[in-house]
């Protein structure tokens, strides 16, 4: 058997240096402190109080503020955090914990702190459980400390419980939200309680300290908070319920928290759910609510996502309010593409809302596992990148750090992390995640060298692990979860080495940008003998097809072929004929399948192709993408109908139709080369490192026009597309203009900052 060695790093001081360290804070003086429960109490909720007198309110007071599993932070009786903390954790064994400036809600004298914190108990596929409820609070006011000391009081917070059945399912730590008002304290945020039930609380001791561990500042924002809304039906929704359930609409599938005002009776329970309750065939999280006498409001603290809330409120309850409040990762939609045909619009609009669905804690399946699984990742990396402001880089930093982090010391790496009841490998989904589409790709679009610097250890530690053949080619390495796409007929020996290919590549441009060169001649010997192999095995005169594939040929490997560089020109005509007429990949693997059309040049193949698969999304009324190309039972893994690793097309539309993508790292220089297939007009924006991108193309019988936007401090090459051979006299803001080169595709002008108006005619 081969084995091509790729020699190991040691692990030196100087090369692994923790990013998480970086965000560590050292010398706390607040200690840990709660109230002693049993190791196996779950869905515990717990209020702490503090008196605080102040003499000046200063300029800014950040509190540094953790706990496991969440919070909610309020001062002088006003709402500052809603929904803080994030799931566990940074690696195995530590914790993070959040930045807020409190300066806002301060007043000068009598302060009241109030946090009130909510304790799962249990692992998930997205949270690691520390095994004790706890909070830890330091603030500095100006020259003073406010930190959690036993000094604080606490109580369990006797309204809340555990509801009936269903209840969640395995994946997820959370709970469903049950309430009992008759049992609520309406006024404990200002320490207004039965005397006695305040307690004295227990140091657990000051970080680092176990179970906690080390404290890592949160690395992405605290979620942007919209406040209570109405609902888009408002006009229609009772003012006394007819024990049917009500139908609250939402302006699109988002997150939210539903609220209500009434005036019941007593003991009556509302059941509060979203239409996507058992999203992907699988419970997630609902809230019971239990009435007191009279008028009341409520808000569940517990987030569902979906297009709308079911209220079911026993009959003759009188309704004076439903509202909502959307929480969201805190990013902004920049990115724009328009074009002439409206369903490519509509098809980036709804893979946009999924995206927005797919970030939270982590980036993320948001039904029935709210887990970062890297596969997904790594399509949702290529939408944030052209879609959403800076914050969303943060994201991709955190899901980058995440992965690296909890590599197993065998140097597996597995997704889904964070995670307390997962820890299985699956093998492409890594190799994905490390190569030319995860990590390289991020590093294209940020020039963030210093990841690259931390990452390169753990990525070659990886690519490590996998053999080579007496072929030339890889030994199947099944993992802990053999999957490389939902659906039939996958020819895996194509996947993988094309994947393991990709990966090598990237390996290959870090180990050259981190100065370890001496590795590069591995993965150079690797990736050759993949390269000759593959087309020596695989390539049949029509196709791809591995020997060990006995079915049909599979669009997924002849479309990885084309993108990986392992198919040369000379093929592409057959595999565009395979690629019109085999159609089995999930919409995880068709965007590859997408991206091949444009790398072979068939823009307009490309296009119809993602009008064939995507019609029922797009015309479905339904805002977000599915996990498959049905719902339910018509789809995969249960058919969710918001899954992020569905939007690929919106990068393709910005990177191949509107032609926008880096050619030095951080757009120092780039590239727009637009590819419109049938496409008349488009209008694109692209957010970069450097600022906007902006393209906009008419196409007419008689001639072409192109206006580009240039960011300040970087240069483009700007590709006119040959439309017509009769078409070639160029103007650049109204002057005569000549190529600085030309092919049989474009006219090429280098440009810089500023914005340039081209003419074809």
């Amino acid at each position: 058997m081969i084995k091509y060695v790729i020699k190991s790093l040691a692990y030196s001081a100087v090369l692994f240096v923790n990013l998480a360290a970086m965000g560590q804070t050292s010398n706390w003086k607040a200690e840990w402190i709660g109230l002693p429960h049993a190791p196996a109490d779950t869905n515990v909720w717990t209020a702490y109080h503090k008196v605080y007198q102040l003499k000046k309110i200063p300029k800014t007071a950040y509190a540094k503020i953790a706990t496991d599993s969440k919070y909610w932070l309020w001062i002088n009786g006003r709402l500052a955090v809603f929904e803080g903390q994030l799931k566990r954790g940074p690696n195995p064994r530590d914790t993070y914990f959040d930045e807020v400036d409190l300066a806002p809600y301060l007043v000068k004298g009598k302060n009241t702190i109030a946090v009130l914190t909510w304790y799962w108990g249990r692992d998930g596929f997205n949270h690691k459980n520390s095994g004790k409820s706890a909070l830890l609070f330091e603030a500095a006011l100006g020259n003073e400390i406010l930190q959690s000391d036993t000094t604080w009081k606490a109580l369990r917070h006797p309204a809340f419980g555990h509801s009936g059945p269903p209840r969640p399912n395995y994946r997820l730590p959370e709970f469903n939200i049950h309430f009992d008002a008759r049992h609520d304290l309406p006024h404990w945020q200002l320490g207004e309680v039965s005397n006695g039930m305040w307690l004295s609380v227990m140091s657990y001791g000051i970080p680092p300290v176990g179970p906690w561990n080390h404290l890592e500042k949160r690395p992405i924002p605290l979620w942007k908070d919209a406040g209570l809304v109405t609902y888009e039906n408002k006009r229609d929704l009772p003012a006394e319920s007819t024990g049917d359930t009500i139908i609250a609409k939402l302006p699109k599938n988002i997150s939210i928290t539903p609220y209500l005002k009434i005036d019941a009776p007593g003991g009556l329970k509302i059941d509060i759910r979203t239409d996507n309750y058992k999203g992907g065939s699988e419970y997630n999280v609902r809230t019971e609510y239990i009435t007191k006498e009279g008028v009341q409001e409520f808000e569940t603290f517990g987030y569902m996502n979906g297009h709308e809330v079911r209220y079911a409120i026993p009959e003759g309850v009188k309704i004076l309010e439903l509202k909502y409040r959307e929480t969201r990762y805190n990013t902004e939609k920049v990115g724009v593409f328009n074009t002439d045909d409206s369903f490519y619009n509509v098809l980036w609009k709804k893979s946009y809302n999924t995206l927005n669905v797919n970030l939270r804690d982590a980036i993320q399946d948001p039904d029935r596992e709210r887990a970062q699984w890297w596969g997904d990742a790594v399509i949702l990396l290529g939408e944030m990148l052209y879609a959403c402001d800076g914050n969303s880089h943060l994201a991709i930093q955190k899901a980058i750090r995440n992965l690296v982090d909890w590599q197993k010391p065998d140097g597996v790496l597995y997704s889904p992390v964070p995670a307390g009841s997962w820890d299985r490998e699956l093998p492409a989904q890594m190799l994905a995640s490390v190569g030319k589409y995860g990590f390289w790709n991020y590093f294209r679009y940020t020039a963030d060298t210093a990841m690259m610097h931390y990452v390169y250890p753990a990525v070659k530690r990886y690519l490590n692990l996998w053999e080579f053949g007496d072929d030339g080619l890889l030994v199947h390495r099944p993992g802990g979860w053999d999957w490389l796409d939902w659906g039939d007929d996958i020819d895996a020996p194509l996947i993988e080495n094309a994947w393991y290919y990709m990966a090598l590549e990237a390996a290959t441009q870090m180990a050259e940008l981190t100065g370890h060169q001496a590795d590069i001649a591995g993965y150079q010997e690797a990736m050759e003998s993949i390269k000759l192999n593959y087309n020596r095995l695989f390539w049949n005169g029509s196709s791809y097809k591995s020997p060990a594939n006995h079915g049909v040929i599979d669009d997924r490997g002849n479309g990885l072929a084309v993108i990986a560089g392992l198919a040369d020109r000379t093929k592409y005509d057959a595999i565009k004929k395979v690629l019109e007429n085999e159609f089995h990949a999930s919409p995880y693997m068709e965007k590859y399948i997408l991206e091949s059309f444009f790398i072979m040049g068939d823009a307009e193949g490309g296009l119809a192709r993602m009008k064939k698969r995507y019609s029922n999304m797009v015309e479905s009324p339904l805002t977000t993408l599915w996990e498959g190309w049905g719902i339910g039972s018509a789809g995969y893994g249960g058919g969710s109908y918001n899954h992020g690793w569905s939007g690929g097309p919106l990068t393709l539309m910005h990177q191949y139709v509107a032609g926008i993508a880096p050619d030095r790292p951080g757009f120092e220089t780039f590239t727009i080369c637009p590819q419109l297939g049938i496409l008349k007009e488009v209008h694109c924006i692209t957010p970069t490192v450097k600022g906007n991108i902006t393209v906009d193309i008419k196409r007419t019988d008689r001639g072409i026009t192109l206006s580009v936007i240039i960011p300040p401090d970087s240069r483009a090459r700007v590709g006119i597309p040959r439309i017509a051979p009769e078409l070639s006299n160029i103007t650049c803001n109204g002057k005569t203009a000549v190529a600085h080169e030309e092919d049989h595709d474009y006219y090429y002008f280098e440009v810089g900052p500023g914005k340039w108006s081209f003419a074809l005619f």
